[in-house]
Order: structure tokens, then C-alpha cells, then sequence
């Protein structure tokens, strides 16, 4: 029998494959040399310095758009990506919303419903990180209530559209060389292609964020941007549209939020294990082995539970519903998890030095985006009652 592995109390890694031991490999790796030794300074000062080539490197390890396939995606299975999400938020929330926003949002609805010169013209560039990508969806006035977006796009004479609003709380925004912007039409809500350099389109960034701060967030001006009329996403129409994108998202928050628990966890036990009180290391006490006892069974739990969604994602028998489950579950169990671990710190645990702080400052930003904690309970309640209380 082999002996008992404290980081894999469960043997969750017997249900990987070689090729999903790779890639996890290859992005810790790559987060640990070009993340980690730097995130501290970047959350501290609120910038993301070398956003631009931080993205190519992404797109040079294949972690844009990598459950994509074609069009130079990577075509990874679920689980894989889900791992490279969990690694990349081991490092930091802000590192694994950009992949998520480019990959999840962006590109996969330019790769599910657009049409085969959306694709051609954008894909291949953004999955290189040539181009980053934001999506615009929540406003200023509505964010759980997308269906009374006010932002509009109309027809004028000559088969032009013409999109006038506003949009807030979009991670890459202002360097995004290309926008995924959903809007009210006459004919019902679409998505639209627009390139960041057209007239009449600003992203002006948002500043004094006490949580992502190692993250580019902005707010998406529409002063009459003008497209062609091929610029609309073919093949959606209604909010299945950006909400088939939110459900790519949130499953990638399920794996990641599991990776910020993680760290938190390591950074506790590391420091129940060397700092002394009373005479011996605090992890010998009663009460801090309590804790940790507790943080690592739901640690594990929340990453089991992300492998088996996976898994029916992989099978394409993954439902919204579920995806609600385990965002619901696994955002709230690793910010208690990280909270845990500051108790375990003591004042050590509010110190940048450490990385407790930081991922649960973060966590408190992705509880919310991708749907808030009472969204989910309240697609899970109708699911169990049959009863829509969204209203």
C-alpha cells in the first residue's frame, strides 16, 4: 500500500491521465518562474505590468483558449483546463481571470457563435496571445439582471450597426485589441465583434480595487461605434448566448477557486509546522490541527468535485445546474479556508509576505463575478423545487 501523501490525502491524482499530469507541470511551472516571484509587488502597487507579454507566453504554453479545438486552440480536454486554471490561481486570481476572460468568455463565443470569418480572423491571433479579449456583458445598473442591459446596437440605413452604452467590471478591457459586447436589439439581445480601435470605443480602467488588484479592470464607453453589418454573432440570439459563455467561466472557477485554497492551505501548514509558541510549533496543539484537519477535507472535497465535473464535461453531459453547484460550493469553502489559514498567521497572515491575504481578498471579487452566491442558490433551488423564485 502506498503511504499517505499529505498533499493528495485522497489519491486524486490516480484519476489523471500522463498527459494531465503535463500540462498541470507545465503551467506550474510557468506560474511559479514568471508569476510568483513577482504577484506580491503587482497586487501591492494594483498594476499587471507586462500584461501584453505575459499573454503571449500564456498562448506560447497553450493556455489560451485550450479547450477549444481548431484555429490554433490547443483543443485540451476539461479536466486539463480545469487544472491549468487551478494552477494558475495557486499563483493569483488576477493571473487566472485573464485566462479565463480571453479563453472562456471571449474566444469561446467567437468560436461557438460566430461565423467562419469571425473565427478565421480572430482565433488564431488570440489563442497565440497576440490579441487579448474582453466581454462585455455586465453594466453599471445590472449585473445579475442581464436581460435589462441598456446598452443597444441598431441598424441605421446603409446596414451598419451602430452600439451606444456602457459597460462595467471588464477584466482586460483596456488592453483588449478585440470586445465580445452584448446588446439589446430589436430582434432580441446579440453579440457583436468589435475591434477596440473603432471610434467612439474607450476603456478607461478602473482604479482603487482592494481585491484583483494584479488584474486589468475597466469600463467599456459605446459612443456610436460603427460596424458592419457582419460584425453580429450569426448564430445566438437571447441570452443563451452570454450565458453559455458564463457557464464555460464558471466551471474554470471551480477548479481555480480550489487553487487559492490550496496556496492558503500549503502557507498554513508550512507555518503550523516551524512557528513556535509556548515552547513547541503551534501545529502540535490541539486546535490548530483542528483547523487544518478541516481545511484540507474541504480542500479536497472541492477539487474532487471539480475533477467529477470534469469528467461530464468531457462526456458532454455537463448542466448548468451543476456548474451552479460547484461554483457555489468551492468559491465559498476556499474563502473560509483562506480566512482559516490568517487565523493560523496571526498578524503574520495580513503581511504581503505571506500569500494568505492576497487570495482572500481575491476570492472575495470571484464570489461575485460569474454569477453572485444568491444566483446560484437560486438556480439550484428551482432545480430542486421545479419553482422559479427569480422573481
Amino acid at each position: 500500500m502506498a503511504p499517505f501523501d499529505p498533499a493528495d490525502p485522497l489519491g486524486i491524482d490516480d484519476l489523471l491521465e500522463p498527459e494531465d499530469l503535463a500540462v498541470r507541470e507545465t503551467v506550474r511551472a510557468w506560474a511559479g518562474d514568471r508569476v510568483l516571484p513577482y504577484v506580491a509587488e503587482w497586487y501591492e502597487s494594483g498594476e499587471l505590468p507586462g500584461i501584453r507579454e505575459l499573454a503571449r507566453e500564456l498562448g506560447g504554453i497553450g493556455a489560451l483558449g485550450m479547450s477549444l479545438s481548431g484555429y490554433g486552440c490547443a483543443g485540451a480536454s476539461a479536466v486539463q483546463y480545469g487544472l491549468a486554471c487551478l494552477e494558475l490561481e495557486a499563483a493569483d486570481s488576477g493571473i487566472r481571470s485573464l485566462v479565463s476572460v480571453q479563453g472562456s468568455l471571449a474566444m469561446y463565443a467567437i468560436h461557438r457563435f460566430g461565423s467562419e470569418e469571425q473565427k478565421q480572423g480572430w482565433l488564431p491571433r488570440m489563442a497565440s496571445g497576440e490579441v487579448i479579449g474582453c466581454f462585455g456583458l455586465t453594466e453599471p445598473d445590472h449585473g445579475s439582471d442581464p436581460a435589462a442591459m441598456r446598452t443597444y446596437a441598431k441598424r441605421d440605413a446603409g446596414g451598419d450597426w451602430v452600439l451606444n452604452g456602457r459597460k462595467m467590471w471588464i477584466t482586460n478591457g483596456s488592453v483588449a485589441g478585440v470586445a465580445v459586447v452584448w446588446a439589446q436589439t430589436e430582434d432580441g439581445i446579440r453579440g457583436f465583434v468589435v475591434p477596440t480601435d473603432r471610434p467612439g470605443f474607450s476603456a478607461p480602467e478602473i482604479k482603487h480595487k482592494w481585491s484583483l488588484r494584479a488584474s486589468v479592470t475597466s469600463e467599456l464607453v459605446l459612443d456610436d461605434v460603427r460596424l458592419p453589418a457582419d460584425a453580429v454573432l450569426p448564430e445566438v440570439t437571447g441570452l443563451k448566448g452570454p450565458l453559455s459563455c458564463l457557464s464555460h467561466a464558471r466551471y474554470g472557477i471551480v477548479w481555480g477557486a480550489m487553487g487559492a485554497a490550496r496556496t492558503c492551505f500549503e502557507a498554513a501548514v508550512d507555518y503550523a509546522k516551524t512557528r513556535e509558541q509556548f515552547g513547541r510549533p503551534i501545529g502540535g496543539f490541539q486546535l490548530t490541527q483542528a483547523k487544518l484537519a478541516d481545511m484540507a477535507v474541504e480542500l479536497h472535497k472541492g477539487i474532487l468535485l471539480a475533477h467529477h465535473l470534469g469528467r461530464r464535461m468531457d462526456a458532454g453531459r455537463l448542466r448548468p445546474e451543476q456548474v451552479s453547484f460547484g461554483k457555489l460550493n468551492n468559491v465559498r469553502e476556499a474563502i473560509d479556508i483562506c480566512r482559516t489559514a490568517r487565523t493560523i498567521l496571526g498578524a503574520n497572515g495580513i503581511s504581503l509576505e505571506y500569500p494568505v491575504m492576497r487570495h482572500a481578498t481575491n476570492l472575495e471579487s470571484v464570489l461575485t463575478y460569474e454569477g453572485t452566491v444568491e444566483m446560484h442558490q437560486l438556480v439550484l433551488g428551482k432545480a430542486l423545487t421545479g419553482l422559479d423564485a427569480f422573481r
